[in-house]
């Protein structure tokens, strides 16, 4: 497997080995002493799975507070995305910034979000499923959201006006949204 850093400490980007011929392909989707070998030792604890019915559906951004906050390792198994991600880690040397890649069944790369980050998508496919394993259990009352289209962030989606749940289109700016993660001069998350 191989692993990109990405401008954003902590989130790696992750690409597979792919073994393909004339019947289809074949890859480990998860091996846990292989991502512990590049630095992700989460124990994760439940699968989510998404279909976005059409291109320009957008999901996020998303996370979840402590003590029930969430990584992420996300991958595309039909269609694409554009995922993005936003350090909302105070004291960061990347607070408030964001990085977006593309994510597709072409591509295979899985993105590696650890805790302390927002996330969400914008499809760029009909049909785009998302898999997801997470590292701590959905927390209704841990659930928090910032506003997809933030001023503040400035955020280069590819819609203008993408198709929104009625929750994603509620969810308040950076500045007056609920998180509390901090920056370790180890780059990780104080709880």
């Amino acid at each position: 497997m191989k692993v990109l850093e990405t401008n954003l400490p902590g989130v790696k980007l992750l690409e597979p080995k792919v073994f393909g011929d004339q019947r289809g392909f074949f890859l480990e989707n998860y091996n846990m002493s292989v991502f512990h070998e590049h630095g992700i030792e989460d124990a994760f604890l439940q699968d989510n799975h998404s279909l976005s019915k059409e291109a320009g559906v957008l999901r996020g951004l998303h996370y979840q507070l402590n003590p029930k906050a969430q990584s992420k390792l996300v991958r595309v198994i039909t269609g694409a995305v554009y995922d993005v991600v936003v350090d909302i880690r105070e004291g960061s040397p990347t607070y408030k910034e964001w990085q977006g890649f593309i994510l597709s069944k072409h591509n295979q790369r899985m993105l590696y979000v650890p805790e302390g980050f927002a996330h969400g998508f914008c499809t760029l496919t009909e049909n785009t499923n998302v898999c997801y394993k997470v590292n701590a259990y959905y927390s209704p009352e841990h659930d928090r959201g910032i506003r997809w289209d933030d001023p503040e962030l400035l955020i280069d989606w590819p819609v203008s006006e993408p198709i929104l749940s009625e929750k994603d289109r509620q969810q308040p700016l950076l500045r007056e949204a609920d998180y509390h993660f901090s920056y370790d001069v180890e780059g990780g998350v104080i709880r």
